[in-house]
């Protein structure tokens, strides 16, 4: 892309997921006016934006076609609400989260705005209705929540209100995939959206393990880092389950009575406090103070990984995977994303193992 696209993006707000998502649209093409009600609080967030974007093409991890200068010169500030959204196609909101600060955002948006433009807020947890409801531009409203860092996570969850238009969802998933992002539609608006409410079923029973005296927390965290972790990272678990067995009806006629039966023996909600929470606290400090920073060159390696297009020979070949297959790009993977295992220890861990099937039951 060497031009601009039709319409500008205005970002409600100079923190840390406003930068962010500036950055994103600029890479893009797309014209931001950055908007906050502090002037000073703006000129701090262009020069965070024009460091971070400098770094950026120097580490050779500036997304986009367009250059530094190029993706920087897309950027401006406001402190005019009403000027900022002038000819405005999206409006990304990426407030605090505070439900009535949201609330008021959007009905100071809902007076000024045309009923083309998109509304879309940032929030991770407040639902669409409880921040929408009674706007007249509701059917313009909806959820875009990234995950953090945006510039470098792609998902972003879109949630919308039960008044949202469809071509709401429509417009607003065109213009992620259109700035690299991994848009997700989530049907109807639902407590945690999707991605918080696996990552609270998984954080709920790690600490009920610790909490039970199962596992250490640093050995809970290598199930994770060097187990699931590394799977789930190249695949979800949903495809995990087909490739398992003969398709997803034999994986669950083979091993769905064992998960049941395991499902049951989970217990109660944590409260997330004492004596658990002080000894995770420790073992945390202390494995983070014995890990080096990740290399810049590590993540150039991750982000190029990532953009990948696979043939469709390589993809009907990992849609029937043969064990040498799998074990191939489980070594290219761990390469990529465990700076901390050394090459012998991977192609050991990797390559003398048994088959797909046999050893990703364990």
């Amino acid at each position: 892309m060497t031009s601009t696209q039709d319409g500008s993006v205005v970002i409600f707000g100079s923190g840390l997921i406003g930068r962010s998502w500036a950055m994103l649209f600029a890479s893009g093409g797309f014209k931001v006016k950055l908007y906050d009600i502090e002037k000073q609080q703006i000129t701090n967030a262009l020069e965070n934006i024009r460091k971070e974007i400098k770094t950026l093409e120097q580490s050779g991890l500036l997304k986009g076609s367009l250059s530094s200068d190029q993706q920087l010169a897309l950027i401006s500030g406001c402190t005019d609400l009403k000027m900022a959204v002038e000819g405005a196609m999206h409006i990304q909101e990426c407030t605090p989260e505070n439900l009535e600060l949201k609330k008021k955002v959007f009905s100071q948006l809902d007076l000024i705005v045309d009923d083309k433009v998109v509304l879309s807020s940032s929030t991770s947890c407040l639902l669409p209705s409880k921040i929408f409801s009674g706007l007249k531009h509701v059917k313009q409203c909806i959820v875009a929540h990234p995950v953090n860092p945006p510039y470098y996570v792609p998902l972003v969850e879109l949630v919308p209100h039960p008044e949202t238009d469809p071509s709401t969802m429509e417009k607003t998933y065109a213009l992620m995939k259109k700035i690299g992002q991994s848009p997700v539609r989530i049907m109807k608006e639902i407590d945690g959206f999707i991605l918080n409410r696996i990552q609270y079923a998984i954080i709920s029973e790690a600490w009920r393990l610790v909490d039970e005296g199962l596992v250490s927390p640093s050995d809970l965290d290598t199930v994770m880092s060097d187990g699931l972790g590394m799977r789930y990272a190249f695949i979800g678990p949903l495809e995990t389950m087909h490739l398992n067995a003969e398709g997803m009806s034999n994986y669950c006629e083979r091993y769905s009575e064992g998960m049941k039966h395991v499902l049951k023996t989970f217990g109660p909600i944590p409260d997330f406090s004492g004596a658990t929470l002080e000894n995770v606290h420790q073992v945390c400090i202390l494995v983070w103070k014995a890990t080096p920073p990740i290399q810049i060159s590590l993540l150039s390696a991750i982000k190029n990984f990532r953009h990948l297009k696979p043939s469709p020979f390589l993809t009907s070949c990992f849609l029937s995977p043969t064990p040498a297959l799998y074990r191939i790009l489980g070594v290219i993977f761990a390469l990529l994303t465990s700076p901390r295992r050394s090459l012998w220890l991977l192609i050991r861990s990797y390559l003398s193992h048994q088959d797909l099937k046999d050893h990703s039951r364990a």
